[in-house]
This record gives structure tokens, C-alpha cells and sequence, in this order.
């Protein structure tokens, strides 16, 4: 059953159980999904393969972090309970990401590798781990790894 497939199920099981919060957002992931089909120039009835799917999760994923950042900043704790309850119901259909434990001995692999000896090369180095470690790896992860050990 491809992703998108499940979160039209999800919605039919979250609309029995009268879950209301996940509801909104098993919903706002399919208008998601179709907003991606409308810009790949294809019909809304067409289904995303789940590589697709994926980036689309990632995107929504991401939005939430960065509303819970604002939200902190500006100390809305009301708001940041929300949106940490909406990224998790998302994060059920992402892939367990990778930890910083976990991509650090790569990106001190990829710094060995290309002899980045500061900071002006984590870019580089930035698309390097991402590019070895795959999909399962968030930026922002490994952006702060580099970041502890580069001086």
C-alpha cells in the first residue's frame, strides 16, 4: 500500500474514532499530496509514487519544526503543543530518521575524506553526509554535527 493510500485509510479510521486533531491533519497531508500531483502537472485522481510522497511529508515535517521554533521564540506555548501533536501524527509516516550519534562517525569520515579543516567548507560537506547517508537524515542534524566539530 503506497503512502498515499494509507493516509486516505488513516482519514477513514481517524473519522470513526472522532479524532479531530488528526483528523485535520491526515487531511491537510492529502491536500498536501494533491497540491504536489497539480504541480507535477498531473490529474488530482492520480496517486504519488512514495518517493514523492516522502519529500511531501518531509516538507510538512519541516514547517512544523519551524513553527515550533517561531512559536517558542515568541512564547506561545498554546501554539507549540499544537503543532508538536501535528508533527508527531506525521512523523508516523516518515522512516525513523537518523540520531546525531549516528551520522556523526560519517561526517568525521566525510571531513577526513575531502580535508575540510573549518567552517568555510560545511556546505561541501554538508552535501557530502547528506548525499552518503540517504533519505533517512535530517539537514539540520547533520548541520549541527558539523557544526560541533569543525572549530
Amino acid at each position: 500500500m503506497t503512502i498515499q493510500a494509507n493516509v486516505k485509510e488513516e482519514i477513514k479510521n481517524a473519522m470513526r474514532a472522532k479524532d479531530q486533531v488528526r483528523l485535520l491533519v491526515l487531511r491537510g497531508m492529502s491536500t498536501a499530496f494533491t497540491n504536489e500531483l497539480v504541480a507535477l502537472r498531473k490529474t488530482p485522481q492520480d496517486e504519488l509514487d512514495d518517493t514523492a510522497a516522502l519529500n511531501v511529508l518531509k516538507r510538512l515535517a519541516k514547517q512544523r519544526k519551524d513553527s515550533i521554533d517561531q512559536f517558542t521564540k515568541g512564547g506561545r506555548m498554546d501554539l507549540v503543543d499544537n503543532e508538536k501533536a501535528e508533527l508527531a501524527i506525521i512523523e508516523t509516516f516518515l522512516p525513523k530518521m537518523l540520531s546525531r550519534d549516528e551520522i556523526r562517525p560519517v561526517a568525521e569520515a566525510k571531513i577526513a575524506e575531502l580535508g575540510v579543516t573549518d567552517k568555510s567548507g560545511i556546505g561541501k560537506l554538508t552535501g557530502a553526509v547528506m548525499k552518503a547517508l540517504g533519505s533517512n537524515v535530517d539537514g539540520a542534524d547533520v548541520k549541527a554535527v558539523l557544526e560541533e566539530l569543525l572549530p
